[in-house]
């Protein structure tokens, strides 16, 4: 059989096809922006602040000054200070957040979060997640009142979420009490804490973070049931993919994280796993 003619404009069409799927394979790979930020290794620190101050007053005090400066430096260095729903919501299966991202919590409910914390968050705009036991609130000489939580929600800066009802410590409470005892005991620090969060502020809680850090899988599976989607530890690293969303991890910050140093752990916590020292 004669071989047909080769067309003269043949080897132009595939020089042009060649283009093409070169251009539309580029798009295909950065278009979806999301997917970039999901690549492997990235890691996404979440701080947990207690209680603030002009001065050091015991291990868990960070100077105002000190938190101020820490915001200051995130902003001026482009770091994005993201809603910590947004890492759950990565470990659920849903988009992951911009690199160089940080979530910021405060646990307790101390009233400094009010008058020291509160302005400078306004200032820089930023999202924080309060993790509250409403035990102490309105009660406690430490403790904010419900009319000043009300004014942090009113911001909509600050999402409130639970921390159990009076904040135990389960390693503890499951020695002195029977099973039956310590599973019922278990179940009304849950249930309550939200309960009440819920009908005084108008809210949906469902994220828990757990006393003292303290967790295992019986208290995971209680927490489940008790209509919890997400809970924090104080284990110190950096939330990556695959990390289980009921037991995340959060750095305590205390004084010694300051200037250089905190700029350093900055660094660390948010580096690709694949780059990080």
């Amino acid at each position: 059989m004669r071989p047909l003619p080769r067309s003269p404009f043949l080897g132009l069409i595939c020089v042009l096809l060649l283009a093409i799927i070169s251009v539309a394979g580029a798009s295909f790979a950065l278009e979806p922006g999301a997917n970039l930020n999901g690549a492997a290794g990235l890691r996404v620190p979440i701080l947990v602040y207690h209680r603030f101050g002009p001065t050091v007053a015991d291990a868990m005090t960070v100077r105002t000054e000190d938190f101020a400066a820490q915001l200051k430096y995130l902003h001026e260095r482009g770091y994005h200070v993201v809603p910590l729903r947004e890492v759950v919501a990565w470990m659920r299966g849903g988009t992951p957040p911009p690199r160089d991202s940080i979530a910021i919590t405060a646990d307790d409910g101390h009233k400094t979060v009010f008058t020291d914390m509160l302005p400078l968050v306004e200032r820089y705009r930023v999202p924080v997640t309060l993790f509250i036991y409403p035990s102490a609130i309105s009660n406690a000489s430490y403790a904010m009142t419900w009319e000043e939580l009300r004014r942090l929600k009113a911001t909509g800066l600050f999402d409130i979420q639970s921390h159990t009802f009076w904040h135990p410590n389960f390693k503890v409470e499951k020695r002195r009490l029977s099973p039956a005892q310590y599973e019922e005991f278990v179940r009304m620090q849950l249930s309550r804490s939200r309960q009440v969060l819920d009908a005084r502020l108008g809210l949906n809680v469902d994220m828990l973070a757990w006393p003292f850090g303290i967790y295992d899988d019986e208290l995971i599976r209680m927490a489940r049931a008790a209509g919890y989607v997400a809970g924090f530890t104080l284990k110190r690293a950096s939330v990556s993919a695959g990390d289980d969303v009921m037991a995340l991890p959060r750095y305590l910050m205390t004084d010694e994280m300051r200037g250089s140093a905190f700029a350093k752990f900055i660094a660390r916590a948010t580096a690709p796993a694949s780059v990080r020292n």
